[in-house]
């Protein structure tokens, strides 16, 4: 019988259920491989992943995973022989996923950390988020890069729990949409405090002037910007919430900036990622003094980018 990938929970297999091994995770239509750790495709975004201590660069803290992507290592030795990309389709599936807001389920095996792992076989563990990636030198072989993923865990189960059966990434919002108003629950959510005062500064300094496109976004309210951090706030990258660590950009060019299409230069020129070509440079404001090492770090979490100098 063919894999049905299927966003959210699976019906008779609830959070917490427990499997001997990966064919009875795989029967079970909780994740569609026996070994790979990612079960996703580029198109349709990847709806399950197993964490079973493949990497030695993942981290389970419980509630947030900085979880590996696949691809550059020996089949028989396991160790790192070359680098990971997104043309692997679990890695772009993850992206996917994230781009998309899809939930992931997370399946926990005993050869992860320990306390947050089952003692023996598999267990399902709910859903996730992808709320980021990056790229990282690996830590036995820092001379190859590796593809990186935080998930956090959704604690709204009612909204994100929904099903859904081989979703047409391009489909209308109608075709998939349910009746009535949507669910809502009260949830906890653990998260960095960011600074009202910080964000206010630098979109007061830049007048909401997007600093790459230089667009004001204009609502009935009146200007709209997003300030967005250039080292990442958490516990991966430590990125200070401080006015020299956030740009003012427009909606379109902080995601573009997150998702790594964007980087910018020691001498603050703007480049597309994904052909290499200079934008121009990166407007600036002389009370907006901008730390190179956050820019520098941005820069680190790509591929093929230069870690130092100008384009």
């Amino acid at each position: 019988m063919a894999y049905k990938r299927t966003f959210g929970h699976i019906p008779g297999h609830p959070e917490g259920s427990t499997y001997s091994n990966r064919r009875q995770v795989q029967k079970a239509g909780l994740h569609a491989h026996l070994q790979a750790g990612i079960s996703g495709t580029a198109k349709q975004g990847a709806d399950a992943i197993v964490l079973n201590g493949g990497y030695p660069d993942d981290r389970d803290y419980g509630d947030e995973i900085i979880y590996t992507g696949h691809g550059g290592q020996d089949p028989v030795t396991k160790k790192q022989i070359r680098d990971q990309d997104l043309d692997d389709p679990g890695n772009a599936g993850l992206v996917r996923s994230q781009l998309e807001g899809l939930p992931v389920r997370v399946i926990r095996g005993a050869g992860g950390e320990k306390p947050y792992s089952p003692s023996s076989g598999y267990r399902y563990d709910g859903l996730y988020k992808v709320v980021a990636h990056w790229f990282a030198n690996h830590e036995d072989a820092p001379q190859f890069r590796v593809c990186q993923f935080q998930l956090v865990k959704i604690y709204d189960q009612v909204a994100a729990g929904v099903v859904v059966d081989n979703p047409d990434l391009s489909a209308t919002a109608e075709s998939t949409s349910v009746q009535g108003p949507a669910p809502h629950k009260k949830t906890t959510v653990s998260k960095a405090v960011r600074s009202a005062q910080v964000v206010k500064n630098v979109k007061g300094w830049h007048k909401h002037r997007c600093q790459v496109c230089g667009i004001v976004i204009e609502v009935d309210v009146g200007p709209y910007s997003q300030g967005a951090h250039i080292r990442p706030l958490g516990r991966k990258h430590g990125g200070p919430d401080v006015e020299s660590n956030m740009l003012c950009l427009c909606p379109n060019d902080h995601v573009r900036f997150d998702n790594g299409a964007l980087y910018i230069t020691d001498d603050l020129k703007v480049v597309n990622a994904l052909n290499g070509e200079v934008i121009g440079p990166l407007r600036v404001h002389p009370r907006h003094v901008i730390d190179l090492d956050h820019i520098r770090y941005h820069r680190s979490q790509l591929p093929n980018i230069p870690l130092e100098g100008s384009s």
